[in-house]
């Protein structure tokens, strides 16, 4: 072996240059296939979620204001908030912010639990297209609506397109495994996952090559094989259920009770940026898995629950003194709530086998709507019990 070694590096400089220019033409078509594949991923992640994340930033503004004759906007041009409730020392809606949490999670806890007995039916591109008529449809209704019910209706649209495409984009993963892989360490990989590397890094996202795999192979599994992975995956799901339930209950049970009157932000001021401090918080986490991966979503769960009990302790005792330390609490929720979710389903790609993957991708996203479903219904009877306080 030594004498192999050694009679390689006197090689000529012309000779060396040859044999090592032949493998790296492949390698950079893997490397650019793999970032092809994580660009798309990201852009499809990106406007999925856009039209869900501005129908609960809106929140506030959807329930608060209708539109008068005169006025052409949902915002209250006044910069001083008016009170609904004079009785309470809360600046409270009639009607909680959860309401429009629940008609923009409802419909995507319905997909989600229909999507495991026949989704699949439906082939991915009506499926995007559809998704992406929802989408437009949403931000029109909201947009010329006169009425709080109308707007709901729109907010329904935006639910509607964001479940579907949750689903069908983590389902696609599936066909994508450089994907999964790219965004992991190099160190970290496992060397006997080279070729499997290779395949999906030669049909990128954004090409036109399909994939070895079949979409929808995996739905053949029997109902006892499908019950045998969903209890396997119990270990991911319990634990972002209670992310997202504790972070959910935050965002639309305490946001709107956190009202500061010693800043110069109105009420609705205030609400926006806690929803923007929180997506921001939100969107960094996604994105970071290759600087920061965590096996333990546990530890995820445990830390959001002790945020939602902090923030409901402040709401009830009023102890923090500057609406900036509750910002710097909103966007470390968001952070959690992120690298929850992409920890939990990179880790769910990384230990399934090929053939169960694409079931488990799908059965494993009822997780965050399950969480935001329940604090929503939570949310509403605390906001009229907290608005009916002194």
């Amino acid at each position: 072996m030594g004498g192999c070694e050694g009679s390689r590096w006197r090689l000529p400089n012309s000779e060396r240059e040859e044999t090592t220019s032949e493998p790296q033409a492949p390698l950079l078509d893997r490397q650019s296939a793999h970032w092809k594949n994580a660009v798309g991923f990201w852009l499809l992640g990106l406007c999925n979620n856009f039209s869900y994340v501005v129908m609960l930033s809106a929140a506030h503004d959807i329930l608060r204001h209708e539109r008068a004759s005169g006025n052409q906007s949902h915002v209250d041009p006044s910069p001083m908030p008016i009170p609904h409730n004079s009785s309470s020392r809360f600046d409270c809606n009639s009607v909680s912010t959860a309401a429009v949490l629940l008609a923009d999670i409802l419909p995507t806890l319905l997909i989600k639990l229909l999507a495991p007995l026949g989704l699949h039916l439906l082939p991915y591109s009506p499926r995007v297209l559809l998704s992406g008529v929802c989408s437009a449809g949403s931000f029109v209704l909201v947009a010329f609506s006169h009425s709080v019910s109308i707007s709901l209706c729109g907010v329904v649209l935006a639910s509607i397109s964001s479940g579907l495409g949750e689903v069908t984009f983590l389902s696609l993963t599936a066909f994508y495994p450089s994907y999964f892989l790219l965004l992991t360490s190099p160190e970290s990989q496992d060397p006997g996952g080279e070729d499997e590397a290779d395949t999906g890094a030669r049909q990128p996202l954004i090409g036109t090559e399909t994939s070895e795999l079949k979409p929808g192979s995996s739905w053949n599994l029997s109902l006892q094989e499908r019950w045998t992975v969903f209890k396997g995956l119990l270990c991911y799901i319990i634990p972002l259920v209670l992310v997202y339930f504790a972070e959910y209950f935050i965002n639309q049970g305490l946001f709107e009770l956190l009202f500061f009157r010693n800043t110069s932000l109105s009420h609705a001021q205030q609400y926006r940026w806690y929803q923007m401090l929180y997506q921001a918080g939100v969107f960094t986490s996604r994105s970071s898995l290759r600087c920061c991966r965590i096996r333990f979503i546990w530890v995820l769960a445990l830390l959001q629950c002790l945020n939602l009990a902090f923030l409901l302790a402040d709401v009830l005792l009023t102890f923090l003194p500057s609406i900036y330390m509750v910002f710097l609490i909103i966007l470390y929720e968001g952070l959690l709530g992120g690298a929850a979710y992409v920890n939990t389903f990179h880790n769910i790609a990384l230990e399934t086998n090929d053939q169960h993957r694409e079931f488990a991708m799908a059965a494993a996203c009822i997780s965050d709507t399950l969480g935001i479903s329940l604090s929503g219904v939570l949310a509403l009877p605390l906001h009229d019990f907290l608005c009916s306080l002194p």
